[in-house]
């Protein structure tokens, strides 16, 4: 390209870094990304970037592309492409933006992992020696039985569960959505054990799960209790929280083929994001659960 071309990518960079105040990161990074389009223009003899046209930024995505470049790199270097052609077309050296719509190609979706039914089973039925695994015991059935978020597990008070009735609510879901779960007879049992043997000192906390100080268990520490549960119990694999909500997800789409009802019991906005694991009344949900989630079944 003409010296005066490559002097407006250090023009817009430093607007960016002086008007914009943008990280260093960022400007190292559009640096590098202008730089890669210069060299793809000088190849394809465009000489000015008024010349770049929609159909030639799609060729130079596809070529990243087809050379192993990343959905989210290739996404910034379009994000890149379009800030710096907002800034010619106001200084009047190009009259359209030829990446505005252009998309990077999608990142496939990494599936979940997961445990099978026997996993979850030889997990679980480990049994609890003292009071805190007890507690433990109850947020690890509860995480498999009603498929909830960490977050959600540590924001859980006791006016949220109504152990009669087997359901709880979740009124601060992702989005600050609420959503009402039923609870499987497994689940019960352990939180009616746990609530059985919890210390007097919790007795001021609204938090169902607490610690031996009587607080609200914190997310970070229910990560490590189900570790050290994992690694005591001779559980080879790591198992995470939110492990225990795929298998949650896993394990009831592929008995009940319910998709609409799966979303609904995860919190998911969006099908699609529920959809990676292969519209309805609490009632009707419930009918579900209970015919397909494995620990739910009123067996004695």
């Amino acid at each position: 390209m003409h010296k005066i071309a490559e002097q407006y990518i250090s023009d817009f960079l430093q607007q960016l870094k002086v008007e914009k105040r943008a990280s260093e990161h960022t400007l190292k990074s559009y640096q590098r990304d202008l730089r890669r389009l210069a060299e793809f223009c000088d190849i394809n003899e465009l000489s000015i970037w008024a010349d770049l046209s929609h159909e030639w930024v799609l060729k130079h995505i596809a070529t990243r592309h087809r050379n192993g470049i990343g959905s989210t790199s290739l996404q910034r270097e379009l994000s890149a492409i379009r800030s710096f052609y907002l800034f010619l077309m106001k200084a009047g050296l190009a009259t359209e933006n030829p990446a505005q719509h252009v998309k990077a190609p999608k990142q496939p979706r990494k599936l979940p992992k997961t445990m099978d039914v026997d996993q979850v089973a030889g997990l679980l039925d480990a049994g609890a020696n003292s009071v805190l695994e007890s507690r433990d015991v109850a947020m690890f059935e509860l995480f498999y039985s009603s498929g909830l978020r960490l977050s959600e597990l540590s924001a859980l008070n006791l006016v949220d569960i109504d152990l009669q009735e087997r359901q709880l609510d979740v009124l601060h879901g992702k989005g600050d959505k609420s959503r009402r779960l039923p609870i499987g007879k497994k689940a019960i049992k352990a939180i009616q054990q746990w609530l059985a043997v919890r210390p007097s000192k919790s007795a001021n906390e609204q938090a169902v799960f607490t610690s031996a100080r009587g607080t609200r268990l914190g997310n970070r520490s229910i990560q490590l209790r189900l570790k050290q549960w994992c690694i005591k119990k001779g559980v080879a694999e790591s198992v995470h929280p939110h492990m225990l909500r795929h298998s949650f997800a896993t394990h009831l789409l592929e008995a009940s083929q319910d998709l609409r009802s799966v979303q609904e019991l995860l919190g998911h906005e969006n099908i699609s994001t529920t959809q990676i694991y292969t519209n309805l009344d609490f009632q009707h949900l419930a009918a579900v659960y209970d015919q397909a989630h494995p620990r739910a079944k009123k067996t004695d």
